[in-house]
């Protein structure tokens, strides 16, 4: 029997958001007269079958274009199911995410390939890869009939490439995985630990103190909780930069410094903010 369960919940006027199990992925639809904008498309055809299915259930109008908010598969390994669902579509997305996308889910299919216990890995590997068709540098608008969207790129974060969407008239923004529902937000290999707190200060200023904020995963937040992480992420970078600067090698930061979260789960971060670092903000190791 189809599931009829409503699985999108309108969280501002005409902007809906689906939370998914699998990874807790937000899908984001923002609906205009024109039709309805869908802001990332899951991680697997067949979990994308299902969003299809729960937007021919919400009844909200016919989808009109895509967006993925970065180059990271459970983002956007839905975009080609979007298209045999719904018929042709551009697909946006930043030109660093365009570029990186094909490289980034070779990526992804190799780690499934190589993991026969995983339960999912039939599914993720039927998956077809459909790269963005619009692709821009900093900003652009998307017109939607009685609604304008912003797409931004505020800078380095969570990957190179990350975007915000914002719906100014909603005051709502979709933050992708520059903002998790988690402590920490996920800092992988592709991330850049000194520059996500100051990308976030541009984000920040695009909010109000009523702003509804989406993330990439987990649980709508507001701008306080963005605010905190924001913080948390600052401190990391600084601890990085201050334990550099002392002479402290990387191999001893993480027993060495203070961290707001729990040290295992910053081996990357220390790892690639002491690569980032300029090579004048280091010093010998101490001895």
């Amino acid at each position: 029997m189809p599931d009829s369960t409503p699985r999108f919940t309108e969280v501002a006027p005409r902007v809906w958001v689906a939370h998914y199990d699998w990874m807790h992925v937000n899908i984001t639809l923002v609906g205009g007269s024109d039709g309805l904008l869908m802001v990332d498309t899951h991680g697997s055809a067949a979990e994308a079958r299902r969003v299809a299915d729960d937007v021919r259930r919400l009844g909200a109008g016919p989808l009109t274009g895509l967006v993925n908010t970065h180059e990271h598969w459970d983002h956007h390994f839905g975009n080609a199911t979007m298209v045999e669902q719904f018929g042709d579509l551009p697909i946006h997305a930043t030109d660093w995410a365009g570029e990186h996308m094909e490289v980034s889910a070779r990526h992804t299919f190799e780690r499934y390939e190589q993991d026969a216990a995983d339960p999912r890995r039939d599914e993720v590997l039927a998956t077809t890869l459909q790269l963005p068709t619009h692709t821009f540098s900093s900003a652009v608008q998307l017109d939607l009939g009685d609604r304008s969207v912003e797409l931004i790129h505020p800078g380095r974060g969570h990957t190179a490439g990350d975007l915000v969407v914002r719906v100014p008239d909603a005051d709502v923004l979709l933050g992708g995985d520059l903002v998790e529902e988690s402590d920490p937000p996920f800092i992988g290999d592709d991330s850049w630990p000194l520059e996500w707190p100051t990308t976030l200060d541009l984000v920040l200023g695009l909010m109000t103190d009523a702003t509804v904020v989406v993330p990439g995963h987990g649980k709508v937040v507001d701008k306080a909780f963005v605010q905190d992480q924001r913080f948390d992420l600052g401190v990391v970078a600084e601890t990085i930069r201050d334990l550099a600067s002392r002479g402290v090698p990387q191999s001893e930061a993480l027993a060495q410094g203070e961290w707001p979260w729990d040290p295992a789960l910053l081996e990357s971060a220390v790892r690639l903010g002491y690569a980032h670092l300029p090579r004048g903000h280091k010093r010998l190791p101490l001895v």
